[in-house]
């Protein structure tokens, strides 16, 4: 299988409420399916979540536009997060932070964007 970014939209309790896939691993374009979809789940919206499958363990120039459109369309600032083959960042009051236990989707993202599972650390 060809890697492909991967979006997730989680809910309050952690559940993946939509999910959204692309044909590229480094573009998921803007589609009106996905704004209307975080529109109809604001309220339970807590955190959108991506794949970078070929990298970076980073947000992208287009994620930062993308966050803030999205902080200002819901009036609030969800958690944002980006899943690579290396591990997983997410940005929490502003600040970009590894996320070292991994949320029970993070696997399946992996799975779904194409990526080989992310290595173990070592003791």
């Amino acid at each position: 299988m060809s890697t492909r970014e991967v979006c997730l939209l989680i809910g309050q309790q952690g559940e993946v409420l939509w999910c959204d896939v692309s044909d590229n691993p480094a573009l998921l374009p803007d589609s009106r399916e996905r704004w209307e979809a975080i529109w109809r789940l604001r309220a339970e919206l807590t955190e959108v979540a991506h794949s970078h499958p070929d990298g970076p363990l980073g947000f992208s120039s287009e994620d930062e536009t993308t966050m803030e459109a999205l902080t200002t369309a819901l009036g609030r600032a969800p958690r944002f997060s980006v899943v690579a083959p290396g591990g997983m960042v997410a940005r929490v009051d502003g600040r970009d932070v590894l996320v070292m236990s991994e949320p029970w989707w993070a696997e399946p993202l992996r799975e779904a964007s194409g990526m080989h599972a992310r290595p173990l650390a070592l003791a």
